[in-house]
């Protein structure tokens, strides 16, 4: 009597609420079963011959019994066996042609939908990423892109399937015996009934093995990444994560037996009303058969008919739940694809052509006060739950109320801020003094009235306390942020005027924190230049001061440099990202020259290869090293997100400001060392 592993489960979510069916998402969905209307066509009409063939073998068993039997026709016997023994070897050829064009017509929405979301979120801005978890992402690209394109090819396939089933059916079943029809179909409601009832206790089954599921994996992801796994190792924490982890398996399985028990009783449930209607039906059917108003053919054929419409009627019973239900994967979907861009491209947008790289900054002020409508929402996937919100302390006594990401807009003094800013703005290389004598950094905005003029070929230095503003106002010029108000120009035209393609063109970037694919250091250098050739390749190399170090390994320039770079060390991976930004060749270079935590013979490798990468270029450096300062054309000093102090070094020196400060208590021990 069951039909479809989905169709009752279905009910175990109908105490959620609904989503929203509107005929504007309706027709959006449709929209992109369109380009596929000629597989979902052949796939009716494969449905129909299926339904015809599926409801000639119940005949051939009446023919058989009533006729061919009790007249002991063998030759006709022999024919029947045979069609009996076509029927499923034509229903089967049927069957593979219309998996072949469901699943043709699925896999391309599923092409469809996550090339486009894919799309999409490349033209997103870094705000949106530092506020948005990366496991949802994932979750809409790979599992809310299933589920929205299960509705199409099967969902409402299923639905066309059931109804084309349940017509066909009815009258056949109607053209035997009337009574035993009608009677049929009154037991559905205590399939209904029963669903409801028992619904609810595998539905709250279902959420928690979901939840305590999403636990267990969120504390795998954490502890075995590299950050993860080195940090277990570095604490000597092994044997509590493992018991930790057990401790979250073992409720997994606990509610996987559980709800295995459950749903066998469920089911076993439903079977035993299925048997009722199924008893009626045969009773009655029987009782005719006595009163030969009936054959015993007729009611082999009836019985066999009732299983069949038994399951069509399940499976539309459940449809408007199930297909509400798919229709929430399709509005998460959408609700990326309509995720309004925080960085626009205007369509008269002109491309920077022979960059002289004249940079200015004009009264720029910027914060990171978030538009929540330029973020993802929580949907509520109905029957599922995902949000974890804390790993290791996540036990059902300490889980307190959760904080919504991307809430905070104060910006924080260490570096950590939450909305954006890298690592470099944390380093303890400008720091005048210890932390107790730092004067916090942490404010509401975070530039505020920034002006300067960098002409091409200078190099302007960056110094500052921790937190200042230093990497932010870097990340301002490739537009990973636009400005809260204020001008920034290259060449005199507005950052807004120009295409986003030609100015990531002319800007070339090394971050402190170097990041480099789980691939061959080629792949990873040729990411600047996809054409380059194996010369530019080695001449970028050479001028990183890298080459000689990747020849001499065992695989060379093929060789594989592990997750985000790991198996490189930190001075080979950032002399990699200068040989990387050489083979871009920008006119303008933004760099933050991070080298306090390499060894001697890797910071002087990386100085000289800097001087070769900034020459011809404007530069724009946040400046760890007194040598960098002594060859800037200008230095900004920076401090609670503006510009405190500008000019060359001794001009500074003179103010006895906050240069001076920090020339005495980091710098000059350089000069002297």
């Amino acid at each position: 009597m069951w039909h479809g592993g989905g169709g009752w489960f279905s009910y175990m979510r109908s105490g959620d609420q609904k989503p929203r069916l509107t005929r504007e998402l309706l027709l959006r969905v449709l929209s992109y079963a369109r380009p596929y209307w000629r597989g979902i066509s052949g796939m009716l009409v494969l449905i129909l011959l299926s339904t015809g063939v599926s409801l000639v073998s119940p005949l051939i068993f009446r023919t058989m019994i009533d006729q061919v039997l009790p007249q002991k026709n063998l030759h006709e016997l022999l024919l029947l066996a045979l069609a009996l023994l076509a029927l499923p070897i034509l229903n089967g050829g049927i069957a593979v042609v219309q998996r072949r064009l469901n699943s043709a017509v699925g896999e391309g929405v599923t092409f469809d939908l996550r090339v486009a979301l894919f799309s999409r979120l490349q033209r997103m801005s870094l705000r949106f990423f530092t506020n948005t978890k990366v496991g949802e992402l994932m979750s809409r690209l790979n599992n809310d892109v299933v589920g929205a394109q299960n509705a199409i090819s099967n969902t409402i396939v299923n639905i066309i399937t059931n109804i084309i089933e349940t017509i066909a059916l009815l009258a056949v079943m109607l053209s035997l015996e009337w009574r035993l029809t009608i009677v049929s179909v009154l037991i559905l409601p205590l399939f209904i009934i029963a669903a409801q009832r028992l619904g609810t206790v595998l539905r709250d089954a279902a959420r928690r093995s979901m939840e305590l599921n999403a636990e267990m994996n969120a504390h795998m992801n954490e502890t075995l990444n590299i950050g993860g796994a080195l940090l277990v190792k570095l604490f000597g924490r092994s044997k509590e994560e493992n018991a930790r982890f057990g401790e979250r398996a073992s409720r997994v399985r606990d509610i996987g037996v559980q709800r295995a028990v459950i749903g066998s009783t469920f089911f076993m449930i439903l079977g035993l009303v299925s048997a009722v209607g199924t008893a009626l039906v045969y009773g009655l059917g029987g009782y005719f058969v006595i009163q030969g108003s009936f054959t015993v053919g007729t009611i082999v054929a009836f019985g066999s008919y009732l299983g069949q419409l038994y399951g069509t009627l399940q499976g539309l019973a459940s449809a408007p739940v199930d297909f509400s239900t798919s229709m929430v994967s399709f509005e998460r979907v959408f609700e990326l694809l309509d995720l309004p861009h925080d960085i626009v491209e205007k369509k008269d947008a002109v491309e920077l052509q022979d960059v002289k790289g004249d940079l200015q900054f004009e009264n720029v002020t910027f914060n990171y006060d978030i538009d929540e409508s330029k973020l993802l929402k929580d949907v509520k996937r109905y029957g599922r739950m995902e949000d974890v919100g804390a790993v290791l302390s996540l036990t059902d006594k300490d889980r307190g109320p959760k904080t919504e990401d991307g809430q905070r807009s104060t910006v924080y003094g260490r570096g950590g801020n939450g909305n954006g800013a890298s690592s470099s703005d944390a380093s303890t290389s400008l720091n005048t003094g210890s932390e107790a004598e730092s004067t916090s950094q942490a404010r509401e905005v975070a530039l505020e009235d920034i002006s300067f003029h960098a002409k091409p070929g200078q190099l302007v230095a960056l110094v500052g306390p921790s937190g200042a503003g230093k990497t932010t106002m870097t990340y301002l010029i490739p537009r990973l942020y636009d400005p809260t108000s204020g001008v920034i120009r290259i060449d005199g035209r507005d950052l807004k005027d120009v295409t986003l393609d030609s100015l990531s063109s002319a800007i070339g970037m090394v971050t402190q924190e170097t990041y480099l694919f789980h691939d061959t250091i080629r792949t990873n250098l040729t990411y600047a230049k996809m054409d380059a050739s194996q010369a530019e390749i080695e001449a970028a190399a050479r001028a990183a001061n890298i080459h000689n170090f990747i020849v001499d390994l065992a695989d060379g320039y093929d060789t594989i440099v592990g997750e985000r770079g790991y198996r490189l060390s930190g001075g080979e991976k950032q002399r990699i990202a200068l040989a990387r930004v050489i083979l871009k060749d920008p006119k303008i270079l933004v760099l933050d020259e991070a080298t306090s935590h390499l060894d001697s013979e890797s910071e002087a490798l990386i100085q000289e290869a800097l001087k070769r990468v900034m020459a011809g270029r404007t530069s724009i450096v946040i400046a760890h090293r007194l040598s960098t300062i002594l060859a800037a054309d200008l230095i900004l000093v920076m401090d609670r997100g503006r510009i405190v102090e500008r000019g060359t070094h001794d001009e500074l020196l003179l103010q006895n400001g906050l240069y001076a400060q920090l020339y005495e208590t980091q710098f000059k021990r350089e000069r002297v060392n």
